[in-house]
């Protein structure tokens, strides 16, 4: 199986990144996460994404703030897959990362997921993967019984405790 590689443009962004290794933990999937910032070391994030195919990654997840340019500047050398992650900060509470992440040029997307969306971005990661894993696939849906089946329960918990009849 391809692994997904997880970048953090600062070890600030790791709460946001937790999130995202609980999710990809529980479906079995590999990852590798790192520190690179697009503008501190703009040649190693260059450089990771331009061996990103070479070196088995099947998914790219970035998780930045504030320019959140990460994001874009590895989508520009790479083919694979990339997933932003914007994150919330003080200044203008991750508008300026969301904007920054989905306003891309024709011919260099990124996939973009809610702000703080960490979790979600190893969900979309596990689908991507599981076009060409059965396995993976499998897990995804047992996920998906595991979910409905957790609302199903608050809902009678809910009726239970507030209805009248």
């Amino acid at each position: 199986m391809k692994t997904v590689a997880i970048i953090l443009g600062s070890d600030s962004d790791l709460p946001v990144a937790e999130k995202c290794i609980t999710v990809l933990t529980r479906l079995n999937i590999p990852h590798e996460v790192r520190v690179i910032s697009a503008h501190r070391t703009p040649e190693k994030a260059r450089d990771f994404a331009l061996n990103a195919r070479a070196n088995n990654i099947g998914v790219i997840i970035a998780i930045a703030g504030k320019s959140a340019a990460l994001a874009g500047v590895l989508a520009a050398h790479t083919r694979v897959p990339v997933i932003g992650v914007p994150v919330k900060s003080d200044d203008l509470g991750g508008m300026d990362a969301l904007l920054s992440t989905v306003q891309m040029p024709p011919g260099i997307p990124v996939a973009c997921v809610a702000i703080n969306g960490g979790e979600n971005s190893a969900w979309l990661a596990g689908r991507i993967l599981a076009v060409d894993d059965e396995g993976l696939f499998m897990r995804l849906d047992e996920e998906a019984v595991k979910m409905a089946e957790r609302v199903d329960q608050k809902d009678n918990d809910i009726r239970a405790k507030y209805s009248q009849q």
